[in-house]
C-alpha cells in the first residue's frame, strides 16, 4: 500500500512539474506580447535545424550500424545475407509487376480503372443491321449512335439491334462516305454512352481493345473483344483523316465498334482491317467532324404508288423495311381492311428486320396485279431467321392510289441460286 502512496505522489510531482515547466514556456514565449513574432519564428527554426541535424545523424548511425552490423558474428553476417537476398527479391518482383502493368495497361495508372471498363463497354455497344451489310455502332451521346458508313450505304432505314435483344430503327442518319463514318440518332437513350475524347492519347505499344459483333447477326451472345496493341498514328495526304494503327486484326462485322483503352475510354472507331494490320478514325478528329455530317449520301426512300400495281407492291414491302408502319397500313384497300386493323396487322411482322425485293413484275393477262419474290430477315431469340417468299398481290386503286386488295404469298423453302434472278 506504501509503494502505491509513493507511486501516486511521485506520478503527481511529475505531473506538477510538467506542468509548471509548461506554463513558464508559454509565459515566456508570449510575453512580452510584441516579441511574440520574432520568438515564434526563432522557435521554430531553432527546433527544425536540432530536428534535421539529429535525423542527419540517426540516418548516417543506422549506415554505420548495418556496415559494422555483419560484422560482428557469423550469425549476423548469416542474417545479413538473408536480407540483403529477401531485399533483392522483392525489388526484383517489383519491376516485374511494373513491367506486367505497363504491358496489360499501357501504364500503371490505368491498373485502377480497369475494373468494370468491359462491362459498360458492351453496355453501349449495338449492332447495325443495313440492308447490304451489318456491322457494329455505339452510343456517343444518350439518343446518337456513330458507326461506319459502309455498315449503312445504300439503306435508308437500318435497324438497331440492343444489347438487350430488342431492335428499333433509325430516325434519322447524317454522315461523311468519305470519312466512312455515319450517326444514327434513335428513340432509344443510353445512360451511359461512350463519349469521344477532344484529344488523342496512346503510349507506345499500349494495349488497346477493339469490340463489335464479329460476322453481325451471324454469330450469337455479346460483342467479341479483339486485344492488340498501338502501333502509330498514320497519315496520307490522299486521306482526310489519319489512322490509328494497331496490331489488332478486325472481323467482318466489327466495322464501326470502338476502339478503346483498357480503362473504356474510346480511342478510335472501327474501320477495316487486314492480315494482322487494323485501322481506325482517331475518335478526337471524328469528334470534330461530326458537326459538319449531312444527308446528302445516305439513302432515301422513292417510292410512288401510284404509278402501277407493281410499284404499289414495291413501296408496301419498302414501308415494311424501313419499319414505317402507318405507311405500310396506309396502302391496304378498304376490302382488306374489313378483315384486320393496325394493331393486329402490326404484329405479324414485329420480328422483321429487313425485307429484301428481288422481282417484282406485271402478272401476266392481268392489269391489276403484280408478281413478287422477296426474301425477310427476321430476328428470333437472339438470333436471325431468313425467309424466301413468292406470289401476286392483287390492288386496287383508291384515293389515287394502288392499293393491296388480296395476296397469295407462299413461302418458298430452300431456294437455289436460280431462283433470285429471273
Amino acid at each position: 500500500m506504501d509503494y502505491f502512496n509513493v507511486l501516486a505522489t511521485k506520478i503527481k510531482s511529475n505531473w506538477t512539474l510538467a506542468t509548471t515547466r509548461l506554463k513558464t514556456y508559454f509565459k515566456k514565449l508570449l510575453f512580452p506580447i510584441y516579441l511574440f513574432p520574432i520568438k515564434f519564428l526563432t522557435y521554430t527554426l531553432y527546433y527544425l535545424v536540432i530536428f534535421v541535424f539529429k535525423l542527419i545523424l540517426a540516418f548516417f548511425g543506422l549506415i554505420i550500424d548495418c556496415v559494422v552490423f555483419p560484422f560482428k558474428s557469423l550469425k549476423n553476417l548469416l542474417k545479413s545475407i538473408f536480407i540483403i537476398g529477401v531485399s533483392l527479391y522483392l525489388v526484383a518482383s517489383l519491376f516485374v509487376i511494373v513491367d506486367y502493368l505497363t504491358k496489360q495497361y499501357g501504364y500503371i495508372g490505368k491498373f485502377f480503372c480497369a475494373f468494370g471498363a468491359k462491362q459498360r463497354v458492351e453496355q453501349a455497344v449495338v449492332r447495325v443491321v443495313g440492308g447490304q451489310s451489318e456491322g457494329t455502332g455505339f452510343y456517343i451521346t444518350p439518343n446518337r449512335i456513330i458507326t461506319s458508313f459502309h455498315v449503312i450505304d445504300g439503306e435508308p432505314s437500318p435497324k438497331i439491334i440492343l444489347p438487350d435483344g430488342k431492335f428499333i430503327s433509325a430516325e434519322k442518319i447524317v454522315g461523311d462516305k468519305t470519312m466512312d463514318l455515319a450517326v444514327i440518332s434513335v428513340g432509344a437513350t443510353m445512360t451511359a454512352p461512350l463519349y469521344l475524347p477532344d484529344e488523342f492519347i496512346a503510349y507506345n505499344d499500349e494495349p488497346m481493345l477493339a469490340v463489335g459483333y464479329a460476322l453481325g447477326t451471324e454469330l450469337k451472345g455479346d460483342p467479341t473483344i479483339v486485344r492488340g496493341d498501338f502501333v502509330a498514328l498514320r497519315q496520307s495526304k490522299k486521306q482526310q483523316s489519319a489512322f490509328v494503327q494497331t496490331t489488332i486484326n478486325l472481323v467482318e462485322g466489327m466495322s464501326g465498334g470502338p476502339l478503346t483503352d483498357q480503362c473504356g475510354e474510346v480511342v478510335g472507331i472501327n474501320t477495316m482491317g487486314l492480315a494482322g494490320l487494323s485501322l481506325f478514325v482517331p475518335a478526337a478528329q471524328a469528334k470534330t467532324l461530326i458537326p459538319k455530317f449531312t444527308d446528302e449520301n445516305v439513302a432515301k426512300i422513292n417510292v410512288d404508288p401510284s404509278v402501277s400495281p407493281e410499284e404499289a407492291v414495291r413501296a408496301f414491302y419498302t414501308y415494311l423495311k424501313a419499319r414505317r408502319m402507318e405507311d405500310g397500313f396506309a396502302l391496304l384497300s378498304h376490302e382488306y381492311l374489313q378483315k384486320t386493323n393496325f394493331e393486329e396487322w402490326t404484329n405479324r411482322f414485329t420480328d422483321i428486320l429487313d425485307v429484301n425485293v428481288f422481282v417484282v413484275r406485271p402478272q401476266e393477262h392481268t392489269a391489276d396485279t403484280a408478281f413478287v419474290k422477296f426474301g425477310t430477315k427476321n430476328w428470333v431469340d437472339n438470333e436471325v431467321d431468313y425467309h424466301y417468299y413468292e406470289g401476286t398481290w392483287q390492288t386496287v386503286q383508291e384515293d389515287g392510289v394502288y392499293k393491296m386488295l388480296k395476296s397469295n404469298i407462299k413461302e418458298v423453302f430452300e431456294p437455289g441460286w436460280e431462283w433470285f434472278y429471273e
